[in-house]
C-alpha cells in the first residue's frame, strides 16, 4: 500500500476510533493530514472509496495479528487464532469493525479472512466442494458474533458474557467441531443427495 494512503487511511480510522463513523467526512480527514479535500482523491478517492479503503484497512490489520499461517500449526489452532483476532480487531476498532459487514471486500486486502478460513478448512479435509460454504458460514458467525457484542445487538448477552471470552471460546470449540464433522467422511456416500439430505 502507498505510504501516503495509508498515512490518510491511517488518520480516517483514527478518526472514526475516537469520534465514531458518522463523524468522518474528506474534510475531517484531510485535516487530521494536513491537506485539502480535494488534494485526497488522488489517493482514496471519495468517500465511499475511502470506506472501502478502511475495509482493507482492517484486514490487513487482523492478517498481522493473525501472523504467518504455516501448514504445520494445526488448523485448530489457526482457527481459533483466527476467531480471536476477530474479536480482538472489533474491540479495538467497534466503530469501524461494523464495515466488515456492511461493505463488500474490494481492496487488495480484503478478503484476506475468506481466504485464511479456507486454507483451513482444506488442511482439514473439508471436501473441496463444501471449502466456500463452511467458510462463509463460519464467517458469518465471527463477524456476525463480534459485531454484535460492540454495538450491543448480541441477543441474549450480559455484561459479563461479553467482558470475558469464556462464551466466544466455547462457540469457538463448536466451531471447531463443525469442521471436524464437515471433514469426516459420510458413511451414506453413494446415496441420492435427496435422501442424504434428508437422513435417510
Amino acid at each position: 500500500m502507498d505510504d501516503k494512503r495509508r498515512q490518510i487511511l491511517d488518520q480516517a480510522l483514527a478518526l472514526v476510533d475516537e469520534r465514531g463513523l458518522a463523524a468522518m467526512s474528506m474534510r475531517a480527514v484531510a485535516e487530521r493530514v494536513g491537506l485539502t479535500s480535494m488534494a485526497l482523491y488522488p489517493y482514496v478517492g471519495g468517500k465511499d472509496a475511502l470506506l472501502d479503503g478502511l475495509v482493507d484497512l482492517l484486514h490487513l490489520e487482523l492478517g498481522s495479528a493473525v501472523g504467518a499461517d504455516p501448514a504445520d500449526i494445526d488448523w485448530r489452532h489457526r482457527l481459533c487464532a483466527v476467531g480471536r483476532a476477530v474479536r480482538s480487531l472489533a474491540r479495538n476498532h467497534p466503530s469501524a469493525f461494523p464495515l466488515l459487514l456492511n461493505r463488500s471486500a474490494a481492496g487488495p486486502s480484503a478478503s484476506w479472512l475468506a481466504g485464511a478460513l479456507q486454507g483451513i478448512l482444506a488442511d482439514a479435509g473439508v471436501p473441496a466442494a463444501e471449502v466456500p460454504r463452511t467458510a462463509r458460514l463460519i464467517c458469518a458467525f465471527l463477524l456476525g458474533y463480534t459485531t454484535g457484542e460492540v454495538t450491543g445487538g448480541l441477543p441474549g448477552s450480559t455484561p459479563e458474557m461479553l467482558e470475558g471470552a469464556a462464551e466466544f471460546d466455547a462457540d469457538l470449540e463448536d466451531l471447531v467441531r463443525l469442521v471436524e464433522n464437515s471433514a469426516t467422511p459420510r458413511s451414506d456416500v453413494g446415496q441420492p443427495e435427496r435422501v442424504r439430505r434428508a437422513g435417510g
